[in-house]
């Protein structure tokens, strides 16, 4: 398939070479030109601007970080400029970016007036699972556009769902995962701090409750991060953190159901990042609760 890739962070720059490994053509955009070299170097097209990108494809991809660079890129400082203008009718726009149900309606709407596919395509999995095309993919738009993408999610992903017809379905499932993950981050940063203070190794305590009790890679895998505080370089900004657990909780308010504890986990990021810690990775949520607990960076190692 002729594919336009937009945005080649730590998640879509594997993405985008997947998709090149597939056999898929491939014109790659970033806002920082000197990212696109490896994948050009590969066989993809570098385009100058998020138009180019998306002239003359089936399908447009962003992965992008948040729904202001999701914007700007479609929309530009003026519609001319952006690439929802030059996408073709009957093309798809794949947005596998995590963003708001709110943008995610909006950009349905947008694309049904221009006769464009849309589809909400948001992934679970950190940068080194994308590297190894094993992301799992949360899709959400009409069937037919599903099945027409469905080569590109095999390419990127171990599997795909397809949870409903209406786009920010998706996107709705992707937020309130992340949510999730942050309470497993924060519960996991107070009971390691209890541990630590009580004189029981946190190793041991991470080894007991992931035999025992849940047997789960998330835990392992931001277990491991916590204890060994292990916090750069970042696979997921704590930063990003926030804005997710914003976003959830801005779709849950509109749809009025009440979160307590994302908006603790909303205030416990804020904390972090008022402490600087916003470009580590958002495994070191954990350090809050260290902090609350007396256990600063020293008497933890000691």
């Amino acid at each position: 398939m002729k594919i336009g890739f937009i945005g080649l962070g730590s998640m879509g720059q594997p993405m985008a070479r997947s998709l090149l490994q597939a056999g898929h053509e491939l014109t790659v955009y970033n806002r920082t030109p000197q990212v696109a070299e490896p994948l050009r170097q590969q066989g993809a097209t570098v385009a100058q601007s998020p138009a180019e990108a998306a002239q003359d494809v089936e399908v447009l991809i962003t992965m992008l970080a948040n729904d202001t660079a999701v914007e700007a890129v479609l929309f530009g400082a003026n519609v001319a400029a952006g690439a929802l203008n030059a996408l073709a009718k009957d093309a798809i726009h794949l947005s596998m970016s995590t963003i708001s149900v709110s943008l995610s309606k909006r950009l349905a709407e947008t694309h049904a007036t221009a006769g464009q596919g849309y589809l909400a395509a948001p992934v679970f999995g950190r940068s080194e699972v994308a590297a190894q095309a094993a992301l799992w993919i949360v899709a959400a738009g009409e069937a037919e556009n599903v099945e027409r993408c469905r080569p590109l999610f095999e390419a990127m992903g171990q599997g795909v769902f397809h949870v409903g017809t209406e786009a920010w379905m998706a996107n709705l499932v992707k937020l309130t995962g992340n949510f999730m993950i942050a309470a497993v981050l924060e519960t996991m940063g107070e009971a390691f701090a209890l541990m630590q203070k009580s004189g029981v190794a946190p190793e041991q305590f991470l080894e007991i409750v992931n035999t025992a009790l849940f047997k789960s890679p998330l835990y392992q895998n931001y277990g491991s991060l916590i204890v060994q505080e292990r916090y750069e370089p970042a696979g997921f900004k704590l930063h990003l953190g926030l804005k997710d657990v914003q976003l959830v909780l801005s779709a849950a308010e509109s749809m009025a159901v009440p979160l307590p504890l994302a908006s603790l986990i909303r205030d416990h990021f804020l904390t972090a990042i008022a402490q600087g810690q916003g470009e580590i990775d958002w495994a070191g949520l954990a350090q809050v609760a260290a902090e609350n607990a007396g256990l600063n960076q020293k008497n933890r190692k000691a």
